[in-house]
């Protein structure tokens, strides 16, 4: 099938969708963006994801074109009959802003990364502007294939203190007793997921505490979760190849939760 893509509001072949590679702003990764979920021909969350996206453009100075990205992404749906997805919204900041819509199949993981958990390993290194989502994406790149290198799923950064603050492309939680700790708002990516996992754990009696856990805290037989957009919430069950304990139960009800107040 040949697949279409927008840009800046108009339909364009998806093998189109390029940028100039001698654009000052785009050989400095100038850029923002989105991915986004599209389940039964519906984006889910997408007042939430392009008010991030708006922030993090803001923040970095680049100046959004006046979109109106429900017609945008409405256009795409129906040229291209999709169903169920993963959309991503770019904006390069070039003399004039390009906005970019392009799609994929819906990501989607494996059962039993859910049902048994999975592997990630701990990279030291801070993400420049994280609470931004931004095209500065090495340190995630760098630490996510050396999670790869070793086997591992996904990679979780540990700051200068020590301290876990969020995975490559992910939310980090810890669950002791009955609090959760995840890291403070102005150190991480502001998840839009992550808001769904905070009320969920609220609705399952948990208390939060906006708090980063310390690397040498991760193997002390707590439960630990990460979540994204296409992961929800996902358990871990092993640290730098050592099995951990969790609560696989109690993720998959804050999965659940975060699933079904997609689609409602």
């Amino acid at each position: 099938m040949h697949r279409h893509a927008i840009r800046n509001g108009v339909l364009i072949g998806q093998d189109e969708a390029l940028v100039p590679v001698t654009d000052r702003a785009v050989q400095s990764s100038f850029s923002v963006y989105e991915a986004l979920r599209v389940v039964d021909r519906h984006v889910v969350h997408l007042d939430d994801h392009i008010t991030r996206m708006e922030y993090s453009a803001s923040a970095i100075g680049l100046a959004l074109p006046d979109a109106d990205w429900q017609t945008w992404i409405d256009m795409l749906v129906a040229a291209d009959d999709i169903v169920d997805a993963t959309m991503r919204i770019t904006v390069y900041g070039t003399a004039q802003p390009l906005a970019f819509i392009t799609w994929q199949d819906l990501l989607t993981y494996p059962d039993e990364y859910y049902d048994t958990g999975i592997a990630v390993t701990t990279f030291h290194g801070e993400r420049f502007l994280p609470t931004c989502k931004t095209g500065n994406l090495l340190l995630s790149y760098l630490a996510l294939e050396d999670a790869h290198s070793k086997g591992a799923f996904e990679s979780l950064l540990v700051d200068r203190e020590g301290r876990v603050l969020e995975g490559s492309r992910s939310n980090f939680y810890l669950i002791r007793g009955n609090v959760m700790y995840t890291a403070a708002d102005d150190l991480v990516l502001g998840g839009v997921t992550r808001k769904s996992v905070l009320r969920a754990a609220r609705q399952l009696g948990l208390e939060t505490v906006m708090q980063a856990v310390g690397e040498d805290e991760l193997l002390a037989g707590d439960t630990m979760f990460i979540s994204s957009t296409s992961m929800a919430a996902m358990p871990v069950t092993k640290v730098d190849g050592h099995d951990v304990s969790c609560d696989i139960g109690l993720v998959a009800s804050i999965c659940a939760l975060v699933r079904k107040w997609e689609i409602e």
